[in-house]
């Protein structure tokens, strides 16, 4: 736990008291990318362990400004992990249909069945971020959504679900150059829309929006991690550090086998 007690968020805290340039755990490159690579088959062994209990789940959200590196953390950190037991759901702007509904509604079908790793690339936070940006959300209506997500996460710790948030903290320069980086490469083009940009000149306001939700909804049961994401090995290696502890700190035992199995001589 010491090793990231700096990256938990309370509900004192500052978005300003972490550095998104930080790389404690990061010696050099050569021996970080060999971490990862440790950590990617700890994740399969400790994957097998949780499908193989069949009762309880992880839920690991990711959230963060683009280009924080949401996708090239799912894609370096389960590299080795089996996709019959990982699923990732990406959380878009609301169709027509959810926003007929409350913004919880969608959520509820892509939660983790028994014996999964979720992982939401941005998530029902979303709904505490966009709307809390544009205004067009009363205090009053931010609070219950405040309250109405904490009991979300609290319905699905006491059902067997463990809730992994992490904020994958980027600096502004830093958003700059990898914004700047997929207009320059032709094979990245695709990834920008002109509306980043629109984003990015809310960025005061999507920073106070973060802090805020984080300081609302970081509860014992499901608290906040800050990741510092301006170096993307980094970045991976504490998410992945941290979904390996979260997992270790499960006690997962495979179901109990049939009787007699140990003397079964296959033939």
């Amino acid at each position: 736990m010491s090793a990231f007690k700096k990256f938990k968020f309370h509900r004192k805290n500052k978005l300003e008291d972490f550095d998104p340039a930080a790389t404690p755990f990061l010696e050099d490159e050569a021996s970080g990318k060999a971490l990862l690579e440790e950590h990617a088959d700890e994740l399969d062994r400790l994957q097998n362990l949780l499908h193989a209990e069949g009762r309880r789940k992880l839920l690991l959200v990711l959230q963060g400004m683009d280009t924080s590196g949401k996708d090239g953390c799912i894609r370096w950190v389960f590299s080795r992990t089996s996709p019959l037991g990982v699923r990732v759901t990406p959380f878009k702007a609301p169709t027509e249909d959810e926003r007929a509904r409350d913004f919880l509604w969608r959520c509820h079908a892509v939660v983790p069945r028994s014996g999964e790793i979720m992982i939401w690339n941005r998530s029902h936070y979303e709904d505490l971020l966009v709307p809390v940006v544009a205004g067009s959300l009363a205090k009053a209506e931010i609070r219950e959504r405040q309250q109405q997500i904490n009991d979300f996460e609290r319905l699905l710790t006491e059902t067997g679900t463990v809730v992994l948030k992490c904020m994958l903290h980027i600096g502004k320069e830093e958003q700059r150059q990898r914004l700047q980086a997929r207009i320059d490469d032709p094979e990245k083009r695709w990834k920008f829309r002109l509306g980043d940009l629109d984003v990015r000149k809310q960025w005061d306001a999507y920073q106070d929006a973060y802090e805020k939700l984080m300081q609302a909804t970081s509860t014992p049961i499901a608290p906040w991690w800050v990741v510092p994401a301006d170096d993307k090995l980094h970045r991976n290696l504490v998410v992945a550090g941290l979904v390996i502890r979260t997992l270790k700190s499960m006690d997962l035992k495979p179901a109990p086998n049939a009787e007699g199995v140990e003397k079964i001589i296959v033939q």
